[in-house]
C-alpha cells in the first residue's frame, strides 16, 4: 500500500517535470537551480561580467622568436662563415624587439633613425655576449643590454658640453626632485635647500646639479634673451678685449728694465714719453744734437722690447 502511493507520486512529480524518483523506495532529488540563472539586484546574470570583456594586454615581448636551439647551436660552432650566418639570422630575428624599444626614447633630441641603430648595435652586443648555459631567456639578458646602449649614447653623444658621469647623475635627481616638488604649473622653483631636503644630497651636490641642467643644450650666440623685445642677444653681452689691460701688462713688464738704464736714457725717456717734450728741446737741455737723442730713444726702445719679450718667451 505504501509502495503504491510512493510509485503514484512519482508519477504525478514527472508528469508536472519535477524531479525524477529512483527505484522503489529511494528518495526524490531536491530541486537545484543552476548558476546561470542566478540574478543579481540589476537583473543580470551573477556569472556574467558587469562590463564588457577586456582582453589582456599582450606583453610586449610575447612576440619574441623561439631562438633557443639557434644560440644553443651558435655556441657550439667554430668561427666560420656558418656561424656568422647563424648570428646574422638571430639578430634580424630580434630586429623588431630593439626597434621596438629605441622607439620609447624618441622625441628626446635624437632622430629615430639614429636610435635604432643604437639600439640595433645594442641588439648585437647582446647575441655576441648571451650564454644559454645560465638558463635565462634571451630577451631577459638582452633589454637590458639595448636599453643600457641607448641610454649611453644619451650620455656620451647628446650633452652640448663634456659633463662627467657623476655630475650627470647629480643632475638626473635634482631634475626629478624638482619636479615632484612643483604640484602646479604656477609654483616656485623650489630652492636648492628644498631639494637638498627632499633626495638626502648635500647643498654642494644640489647646487653642481642645478648648473648642469643648462648643459645638456646649448643656446646660439644669436639667440635672443628671454623678455626680450628689441632684439637684445646673448652676443651683445659678452665684453670685448679692453687695451688697457694690455698697457698694464705692458708697464709692469718694462717697470724693472727701466731701472736698470743708464741715468742718460732714463732721463731722455722721462721727458720724451712722461713730459711730452720734443726731440729738439730735449737736445737744448741735455746740450746734444736732436739727433743724438733720436738715436738714444730708437736704441734704447728697441734693446727694451728685446728684454721684455726674452722674457715673456722664457
Amino acid at each position: 500500500m505504501g509502495a503504491n502511493l510512493l510509485s503514484e507520486r512519482a508519477l504525478r512529480l514527472r508528469s508536472r517535470g519535477g524531479p525524477q524518483s529512483t527505484d522503489q523506495g529511494a528518495e526524490t532529488m531536491p530541486s537545484v537551480r543552476t548558476p546561470h540563472l542566478a540574478s543579481t539586484p540589476r537583473g543580470r546574470p551573477a556569472d556574467r561580467p558587469l562590463g564588457p570583456r577586456r582582453t589582456q594586454k599582450k606583453h610586449p615581448h610575447d612576440d619574441a622568436p623561439d631562438t633557443g636551439a639557434d644560440f644553443r647551436k651558435l655556441t657550439a660552432l667554430p668561427d666560420g662563415p656558418e656561424r656568422d650566418a647563424l648570428r646574422q639570422s638571430i639578430v634580424c630575428a630580434w630586429l623588431p624587439m630593439a626597434e621596438r624599444l629605441a622607439r620609447q626614447f624618441r622625441n628626446r633630441g635624437e632622430t629615430t633613425e639614429d636610435l635604432t641603430q643604437v639600439a640595433s648595435l645594442g641588439l648585437v652586443k647582446a647575441v655576441d655576449r648571451y650564454d644559454p648555459d645560465r638558463g635565462c631567456a634571451f630577451e631577459s639578458f638582452a633589454v637590458p643590454t639595448i636599453v643600457g646602449e641607448v641610454k649611453r649614447h644619451f650620455r656620451d653623444h647628446m650633452w652640448g658640453l663634456h659633463v662627467p658621469r657623476r655630475v650627470q647623475e647629480l643632475r638626473n635627481r635634482v631634475r626629478t626632485a624638482t619636479l615632484e616638488l612643483t604640484h602646479a604649473p604656477d609654483d616656485h622653483r623650489p630652492a636648492a635647500r628644498d631639494i637638498a631636503r627632499h633626495t638626502g644630497m648635500t647643498l654642494e651636490e644640489v647646487l653642481l646639479g642645478m648648473e648642469a641642467l643648462e648643459s645638456y643644450s646649448t643656446l646660439s650666440l644669436d639667440a635672443e634673451l628671454p623678455g626680450a623685445d628689441d632684439g637684445y642677444a646673448i652676443v651683445d653681452t659678452l665684453g670685448g678685449p679692453e687695451p688697457g689691460f694690455d698697457l698694464v701688462v705692458d708697464r709692469e713688464a718694462v717697470r724693472p728694465k727701466l731701472q736698470m738704464l743708464p741715468e742718460r736714457e732714463r732721463q731722455i725717456l722721462y721727458l720724451r714719453f712722461f713730459c711730452d717734450m720734443t726731440q729738439s728741446r730735449i737736445a737744448d737741455r741735455l746740450g746734444i744734437s736732436q739727433m743724438h737723442v733720436s738715436r738714444l730713444i730708437n736704441r734704447t726702445c728697441t734693446r727694451l722690447c728685446d728684454q721684455v719679450g726674452e722674457r715673456e718667451a722664457a
